[in-house]
C-alpha cells in the first residue's frame, strides 16, 4: 500500500508533519538523513515523498535525492520543503521534477492541499502503471479509502499462509477479486485459480462439476477440484452448495482426497480453499441449510469485503479505471469524470456495489456524448440533480414543510451525505462545504448529527423527533 515518507533533519518537524498526516488518515514513515531516506525508498517506494532541501550530516542533499528518485522511481511525487527557500531553489526543484514546493514555516492547510493533490497524482500514476501491466487480476485492486486499506492489509496477511479464508460481503463488492489477489500474491501464484460458482451450478450437477466423472469405459472427465490441483479452489457463494455436496467437500478438506462420480479410486489433490458468501451463514446453519462443521472448516480466517458505500472515496478512481477498461475492451470513448459528476456518484446509493458502478459508467459512455467531461446530468438514477432551468427538484416530504424545517432537513441530509462521502473525515468535509471545522462541528451539533470514523448518523433524540425528516 502507498504511504508518505517524510525526510527532514529536524526531528520535531518530521514528527509534527507525521502527526498531522496520521490524524488525516495517512500512513507515514520517517527519515532524518539521506542514507535512511534512500534505504526506505529502495525497500518500498512511498506513495509520496516530503523532502527537506537541506539535510545536515548527510551524503546527499534534497536535490540529489530528488534526482535519484525521479530517475529510479518516476511515479513517486516529491514535495520539497525548506526553511531557506527562495524562488531560485523552487524553480530548480520543479525543473528536476518536484511535484510542488513549500517554504517553512508552512501553513497546515496549504500543506494538506498539496499532500492530497500529490497523493491523488500518485494514485493515478500507479493505476496507469497497473493498467499497462495487466488488464485483470490483482492490478484491479484500486482504492485509498480507510476501508479499502484495511481490506488489503488483511489480505496481505493471509497471502503467504495456506489457511482457508472466508470472504463475506454484499453482492458485487469484489469478493472474487479479493480471492484472486490472495492467490496472485501467494506461494501458489504459479498454480491455477479455479472458481466454482455455487449459485450458477445446477444442484443435481454440482458433484459432477466439482469431483469429475469416471465413465464405465474408463473415460475420465476431471472436475474443478482436479483442475485446481497445486493452486486455489474458490467456492463463490458457498451457501448455495447443496447439503449433500457439503458433506463430501468436508471430507476433501480433511484428507485432500475424493472419488469421482462413478469412480472407485481416490484422487489426491493439493489445494488451498477460499470461499465467499453474501449471506449470514450463522442464520443458514440455524435454518439447517448449511453444515456447521463445514462452516468452521472454511471460516479459519474471516475477512469482510466492504460495500461501495463504505468506501465512497474510491468511487472516482474506480470510475476512471472502468472508463479506461471499457475503452480497451469495447472501444468506448475515454472521457474525464467532471467534478460535479464525481461528487454525485459519491453521494448515490449503490446496492449493486462496484458491479453496479461499472454498469453505470458503461451506460454513460454508450449513451452520452463522445467528447467532453462526464457531467452530473448524464448519471442515471433518481438523485436530485439540477433541471434544465437550474431548479432543484424537491422530494414531496420537503416540499410540504415550513421553510425553517425544510432548511434544517436539507442541511442535515446534505451534511450527513458529505461526511459519509468523505468517510467521516471532518476536515475534508469542512474544506469541501466551505466551513471552518469548528463552525461545522457547531452546525452538526445543532442539527443532532453524530459523527464517527464510519460517517454520520442522527442522534437518538433526533431519530424519533419531528425534526428528523430529510429530503
Amino acid at each position: 500500500m502507498s504511504d508518505i515518507l517524510i525526510v527532514d533533519d529536524e526531528r520535531d518537524i518530521r514528527e509534527l508533519i507525521s502527526d498531522i498526516l496520521q490524524d488525516e488518515g495517512f500512513t507515514t514513515r520517517l527519515a532524518g538523513n539521506s542514507d535512511d531516506a534512500m534505504t526506505e525508498i529502495r525497500n518500498q517506494p512511498p506513495g509520496l515523498l516530503i523532502l527537506d532541501i537541506w539535510l545536515k550530516d548527510s551524503n546527499m542533499d534534497g536535490i540529489d535525492i530528488l534526482k535519484a528518485v525521479k530517475r529510479d522511481y518516476p511515479e513517486v511525487p516529491v514535495v520539497i520543503i525548506s526553511g531557506h527557500g527562495n524562488i531560485e531553489i523552487a524553480v530548480a526543484a520543479i525543473k528536476q521534477g518536484a511535484y510542488d514546493f513549500i517554504e517553512k514555516p508552512f501553513n497546515i492547510d496549504q500543506l494538506m492541499v498539496v499532500i492530497r493533490r500529490g497523493m491523488e497524482t500518485s494514485r493515478l500514476r500507479r493505476e496507469n502503471l497497473a493498467l499497462k501491466r495487466q488488464g485483470s487480476g490483482p492490478a484491479d485492486m484500486l482504492g485509498e479509502s480507510p476501508a479499502f486499506r484495511t481490506l488489503v492489509g488483511q489480505l496481505d496477511k493471509v497471502t503467504r499462509s495456506n489457511g482457508r479464508v472466508m470472504l463475506s460481503g454484499p453482492a458485487g463488492s469484489g469478493k472474487e477479486l479479493a480471492a484472486r489477489y490472495i492467490h496472485a500474491n501467494s506461494d501458489r501464484a504459479n498454480g491455477p485459480f479455479v472458481c466454482a460458482g455455487c449459485a450458477s451450478i445446477e444442484p443435481d450437477r454440482m458433484e459432477e462439476v466439482l469431483f469429475g466423472r469416471e465413465a464405465e469405459d474408463g473415460t475420465v472427465t476431471p472436475g474443478l477440484l482436479e483442475e485446481a490441483n497445486t493452486g486455489v479452489i474458490y467456492f463463490d457463494e458457498v451457501a448455495d452448495m447443496p447439503l449433500g455436496t457439503q458433506g463430501k467437500i468436508l471430507r476433501v478438506l480433511v484428507d485432500q482426497t475424493f472419488l469421482r462420480v462413478g469412480g472407485s479410486d481416490k484422487v489426491q489433490v493439493d489445494l488451498r480453499v477460499i470461499s465467499s458468501t453474501s449471506r449470514d451463514l450463522e442464520s443458514e446453519i440455524r435454518g439447517e441449510r448449511f453444515r456447521r462443521e463445514l462452516y468452521h472448516r472454511l471460516n479459519v480466517v474471516p475477512i469482510a469485503v466492504p460495500s461501495l458505500e463504505d468506501r465512497r472515496e474510491d468511487i472516482p478512481v474506480l470510475a476512471g479505471y472502468f472508463i479506461e477498461k471499457l475503452h480497451g475492451e469495447q472501444g468506448l470513448p475515454v472521457r474525464a469524470l467532471g467534478d460535479e459528476a464525481a461528487a454525485l456518484l459519491q453521494t448515490m446509493r449503490w446496492p449493486g456495489n462496484v458491479r453496479q458502478l461499472r454498469n453505470v459508467i458503461e451506460r454513460i459512455l454508450i449513451l452520452g456524448d463522445s467528447a467532453g467531461d462526464i457531467t452530473a446530468r448524464e448519471i442515471p438514477g433518481d438523485s436530485a440533480t439540477p433541471s434544465d432551468e437550474g431548479r432543484v427538484v424537491l422530494s414531496g416530504t420537503v416540499a410540504t414543510m415550513p421553510l425553517r424545517e425544510a432548511r434544517e432537513a436539507f442541511e442535515r441530509e446534505y451534511l450527513m451525505t458529505q461526511i459519509n462521502r468523505f468517510g467521516g473525515n471532518i476536515s475534508r468535509t469542512a474544506e469541501f462545504v466551505g466551513m471552518e471545522r469548528s463552525a461545522l462541528h457547531r452546525k452538526l451539533k445543532s442539527l443532532g448529527v453524530v459523527t464517527g470514523t464510519k460517517g454520520a448518523r442522527l442522534s437518538e433524540d433526533e431519530d424519533e423527533g419531528p425534526q428528523a425528516a430529510t429530503g
